[in-house]
């Protein structure tokens, strides 16, 4: 067999683009397949319970004020 290989380097924006959603929904069919760190898990259960206590984070202009600023 003859393949051609092509790098995903050379292959324009909209190709790239293309690529990159063709995969998102190769992986998003098959969910429980996707390997989850702990450290993931933790971060989720934690973004979880601020939604659940309603808590609210800082306003962006906050967090991008230099320590100078602050």
């Amino acid at each position: 067999m003859n393949f051609n290989t092509v790098s995903v380097f050379n292959l324009s924006p909209p190709e790239k683009l293309q690529l990159v959603e063709d995969l998102w929904d190769d992986l998003a069919a098959a969910p429980e397949e996707v390997p989850v760190q702990e450290w993931q898990k933790v971060e989720l259960a934690r973004r979880k319970a601020n939604l659940l206590n309603k808590t609210v984070p800082p306003p962006f202009s906050r967090i991008t004020r230099s320590p100078k600023m602050a």
